[in-house]
Order: C-alpha cells, then structure tokens, then sequence
C-alpha cells in the first residue's frame, strides 16, 4: 500500500505563510498613500493609521522572510553556531511578525464594534482566520527539520 508522502514541517508551515502574507500586504498596500484624511474617516490619529499600513507590510515580509530562513539547509554552509543564530533570528522575525499581525487584527475587530463575541466569530470570519494565523505564527514561530 502506497502513502503518501509528508512534507517536512518546515515546508508545511512555509506553505501556510504564503496566503496569509499575500492577504496582509494586499491590505497593506491598498493604504497607500498614508494620508490623514483617510485615518479621520475610521475615527482614528494619523500615527496609528501609519503603524497599521507599515504594520501589515512589514509583518507581511517578516513572515516570508522567516520563512525562507528556517527552509534554507544552513547545515551546508554555516558551523553550528552560526545555523543556531541564524534560525533564532528567523524565529524571532516570524514570531514579532506574527504578534503584530494578531495587533493588527485586533483593532480591526475592535473598530467594527460588535455587540459581542459570538458577532465576531460567526459573522466576520476573515478576520478570525487572520487572527488565528497571526497567532500560530507568534505562538510556534519557525519549525525545525526532525523535530
């Protein structure tokens, strides 16, 4: 009997990266250019409006880019020193990655004012789904070959 084959976990979440990054720097881009006028209309100061444009972008390239450094075989070319450095240091840029995509989500969520959890989780599901993935990825961070 043939199964089929299971991907490496390092490859596995990369896959998962793509769609949610792709999702947040549409979002992001769709901002530009940062102006005061449009953080008025949402009610909100201007600086917040660019934290969240240069939020979603910024959180939206981490993420690949942790990505790409944790699916890179460093074994080839760094002692192990160096590969331990250099996967933390993609970890810690998918982790802050995530954590600013759940913040970002969060006053997303909480602009639409909802009269109460449920309205949130039946009625806006892209925005959960987002939320869900930003936090995987600030709660798992990277994923190790063999482990």
């Amino acid at each position: 009997m043939k199964y089929i084959p299971k991907v490496e976990a390092p490859l596995a979440t990369f896959l998962l990266r793509i769609p949610l990054s792709v999702m947040f720097l549409q979002q992001g881009l769709s901002k530009f250019p940062v102006d005061g006028a449009v953080a008025d209309m949402w009610n909100l100061p201007y600086i917040v409006w660019w934290f969240v444009t240069y939020g979603e972008i910024g959180s939206a390239i981490g993420l690949i880019f942790g990505g790409v450094v944790g699916i890179i075989p460093w074994h080839k070319w760094f002692s192990e020193f160096y590969q331990a450095v250099t996967w933390n240091i993609g970890d810690l840029i998918t982790r802050f990655s995530g954590i600013t995509m759940t913040c970002v989500v969060t006053g997303v969520i909480w602009l639409m004012r909802p009269a109460n959890l449920l309205d949130v989780i039946w009625g806006d599901y892209l925005h959960v789904s987002l939320y869900v993935g930003g936090l995987y990825f600030a709660l798992r961070g990277n994923a190790r070959y063999g482990v």
